[in-house]
């Protein structure tokens, strides 16, 4: 490749970042982006069914949860006022398509492991009004590493602690490979179910100049397993802009012990 076509793809990279990072910006603060999320509450901690900050009365009922409304709670599914009840699932759409309205809010319903939940989505919530950004490191081709994939020969399951102090199985698939600091690194990784990856890792950072740890979804691996590893697109995780989110924190060895000042480092403080 001559200088000059070289000099043209570099800028080509940075103006996707560029463009990737006010993407991600313009996302977390739409109005039921993480920073709305004001509260998860599991159903099993509220056996009557009635849950003080959220309207209705809120039942699991197998693999199901029953939704009781009045007038007085004002509350909307799909669109039209409930005076009764309903049944409902697990909500797997975007937020603002949710089933569950009530004054602006979304009250979304979510399941983990057998156990119901209800998220409750709100635009004025006092995270997303106090909102001045997310810090994030400057693109730099030197923070893209070619790798490779090894798959595991059947997936594992290991138990991590979650944000919200609860241990839950985290499934991985396999190992991302990649050189970084002239030392070759691995991060166990999760496939997703359009085949790129998922990896949940901390660094020296952590903590120190970065959230305490972040996530990364390279694309998905070429038929021989290599991909490109783009640490530029290092996540801050969703529990980094709301308390409320029940993110996975990194497994055993996806702690690197070495720096990684790139990507996505924390929120902007006022």
């Amino acid at each position: 490749m001559s200088t000059d076509a070289a000099r043209d793809a570099q800028s080509d990279a940075r103006q996707d970042w560029q463009h990737w990072h006010e993407q991600r910006t313009a996302a977390v603060s739409s109005s039921y982006g993480p920073l709305s999320l004001t509260g998860t509450y599991w159903l099993s901690d509220f056996p009557e069914g009635r849950i003080p900050a959220v309207p209705g009365q809120w039942r699991a009922e197998g693999d199901e949860v029953v939704l009781t409304a009045g007038a007085e709670d004002a509350v909307t599914v799909d669109d039209k006022p409930l005076i009764g009840s309903v049944r409902l699932t697990a909500d797997h759409v975007p937020i603002h398509e949710s089933r569950v309205e009530s004054g602006g809010r979304r009250l979304v319903v979510l399941r983990r492991e057998g156990e119901w939940a209800v998220r409750d989505f709100d635009p004025e919530s006092a995270g997303r009004r106090a909102f001045k950004g997310i810090e994030a490191t400057p693109y730099d081709e030197a923070w893209v590493r070619p790798g490779v994939f090894r798959p595991y020969a059947e997936d594992r399951h290991v138990q991590v602690e979650n944000a919200d102090g609860k241990e839950r199985g985290l499934g991985l698939a396999g190992e991302l490979i990649f050189d970084l600091h002239g030392a070759e690194r691995s991060l166990q990784v999760a496939v997703e179910d359009d085949g790129t990856l998922w990896a949940v890792f901390a660094d020296t950072t952590s903590g120190h100049g970065s959230y305490r740890f972040r996530f990364l979804r390279p694309a998905a691996p070429a038929a021989d397993g290599s991909v490109t590893v783009d640490l530029n697109r290092a996540l801050l995780p969703p529990c980094a802009f709301a308390a409320h989110f029940i993110c996975p924190f990194p497994p055993p060895g996806n702690t690197l012990d070495t720096a990684v000042a790139a990507g996505e480092r924390r929120l902007i403080e006022a």
